[in-house]
């Protein structure tokens, strides 16, 4: 079992950047392939970005390629994005998940084992 515990949201200005961080519990933490997701109400959850339980393969929506970037530190048992040339459509809360897919086949599929409670995210013009 893996907990999940999102921080780092917030407000900003478009162009600026913010740093997200998922603290993990759980010694099972480096079995897991990493994401983000992020919602806005009324439309579906989407992928962000997912990396693999090795750190050595990431995979991005094609809407935040060149901007975002996930990391995770598997001693520190956490997972960051860091997200820079923010656009107001960037707003959405995001979401920390983990997977026993890989990074692809959790932006493929949507492969999410667990979900943390998410943190908020917004953009000013």
């Amino acid at each position: 079992q893996v907990q999940l515990v999102e921080s780092g949201g917030g407000l900003v200005q478009a162009g600026g950047s913010l740093r997200l961080s998922c603290a993990a519990s759980g010694r099972t933490f480096r079995d897991y392939a990493m994401g983000w997701f992020r919602q806005v109400p009324g439309k579906e959850r989407e992928f962000v970005a997912a990396i693999s339980w090795s750190g050595g393969s990431t995979y991005y929506a094609d809407s935040v390629k060149g901007r975002f970037t996930i990391s995770r530190d598997n001693a520190k048992l956490t997972v960051f994005l860091q997200m820079n040339s923010l656009k107001p459509e960037d707003t959405a809360v995001y979401y920390c998940a983990s997977s026993l897919s890989t990074a692809q086949g959790m932006g493929v599929n949507k492969s999410v084992h667990h979900w943390g409670q998410g943190t908020q995210v917004t953009v000013s013009s």
